[in-house]
């Protein structure tokens, strides 16, 4: 799946939505003191009150929300297993038992509480519906429907969730006129933040792939490797920020430690000229040591061939024949993302805008250097331009005050 198929399907968990149908919803209680099962219960989604929809479906949304590679990854599953989540939520897809369905689901409950100790209560929710897609746009000469031909995508999306403690609180009671300890014990679902959940399968190029599923992460670039492996049976990932990292290393390995903003700067360039020259692409543009070595000699490193980095590839993964996604290797290209710490300040700049940063050395010391239009105001004064040397506007106006002293 890329960003836009996510994207489409996320913005149809909406009440009173004809392109989404969630037919039922299944929850599961997990006690942490046993991680077992405490209780469950599965219901048709229309009959739950309408307040209720819209926390689900806000909690559903939050599940498919987040950047690809870093909270969100489409995930292939390993083959030969042993009791296979593939097969287990396939056959969940196609039963048309509600009690049949369930006890698939619990079957993938109960491999959440193998060798797992939760620290809080844990509620687990399943759904399964069928989102549809229309084939075309409406056209208004048209008076054909564009809901007439449709894409028909059945899932199952699955939400955990943690609770937490209710708030000890006193109240007022108008009637009574006195004040009152809240003494509630029911446990809070917390639906604000999803800690894990799934989306099976996965769609691409408007058609479901029951050979991958979409995993999403409670935080960016936190995985649960727990629930990947063995929860739902995925094979082995790589985050976004991990894979930034294997790029780094590899250049390190080619080029050295030590690189100038400018050549910095250009490698940032290149990569993103490759980004935007594939935008029409479904798939984000993947670098081989090849464009590596084509990007870094366009960006005026020297002393570089593709020897070097095939062998900078497989020093650092292991396999020469590794592809970084472009995309995950640079910082986000038209934001502040590049963060400067040095002991008087901290900056951030973009990496577009990287080439005005110089980090410069002057008698001995070193020095930041950040190219401006126009005078800097600080706390509302206009700084007043000095010069590398010493030789200052505020220097040359003092030999003049004093030349003009001496004179008289």
């Amino acid at each position: 799946m890329n960003k836009k198929d996510i994207a489409n399907i996320r913005k149809q968990f909406k009440v009173n939505n004809d392109l989404l149908q969630i037919s039922e919803i299944f929850n599961v209680y997990i006690m942490k003191e046993s991680s077992e099962i405490y209780h469950y219960q599965s219901l048709p989604f229309e009959m739950l009150e309408e307040e209720q929809k819209e926390l689900f479906m806000n909690n559903f949304k939050k599940v498919l929300s987040g950047q690809l590679d870093e909270k969100l990854f489409e995930l292939k599953f390993q083959r030969n297993v042993e009791n296979s989540s593939q097969l287990i939520l396939h056959q969940g897809l196609l039963s048309h038992d509600t009690d049949e369905w369930t006890s698939h689901m619990v079957q993938i409950v109960e491999k959440m509480l193998k060798d797992k100790q939760y620290e809080m209560d844990i509620v687990v929710t399943f759904i399964r519906g069928e989102y549809q897609k229309p084939m075309k746009k409406r056209s208004e000469e048209s008076e054909e429907s564009e809901r007439d031909t449709v894409y028909s995508h059945p899932f199952i999306l699955c939400s955990m969730n943690k609770t937490q403690d209710p708030k000890k609180e006193l109240l007022f009671d108008y009637v009574e006129k006195e004040f009152k300890y809240n003494i509630a014990v029911d446990p809070i679902i917390d639906l604000k933040a999803p800690l894990s959940g799934f989306l099976f399968p996965s769609i691409t190029d408007n058609a479901s792939d029951v050979n991958h599923i979409l995993y999403s992460a409670g935080k960016g670039n936190e995985l649960n490797y727990h629930f990947i492996e063995e929860v739902i049976n995925a094979e082995e990932i790589i985050t976004a920020e991990e894979e930034k990292f294997v790029f780094e290393e590899v250049v390190k390995n080619v080029v050295g430690n030590q690189m100038n903003t400018s050549t910095l700067s250009n490698v940032y360039d290149e990569v993103q000229r490759v980004i935007e020259e594939n935008e029409e692409e479904e798939d984000t543009p993947k670098l081989d040591y090849k464009d590596v070595e084509k990007v870094l000699k366009s960006s005026g490193v020297e002393d570089v061939n593709q020897e070097k980095v095939e062998t900078a590839f497989k020093s650092v993964m292991d396999d020469e024949k590794y592809e970084v996604k472009a995309s995950n290797i640079i910082p986000k290209y038209s934001s502040k993302s590049i963060k400067v710490k040095t002991k008087a300040a901290d900056i951030s700049v973009s990496p577009q805008d990287l080439r005005y940063v110089r980090q410069v050395e002057m008698n001995g010391k070193l020095y930041l250097m950040i190219e401006v239009e126009e005078n800097t105001v600080i706390d509302g004064f206009e700084m007043i331009p000095e010069g590398l040397f010493g030789d200052t506007k505020t220097k040359d106006k003092t030999e003049e005050s004093q030349a003009e002293s001496e004179s008289e």
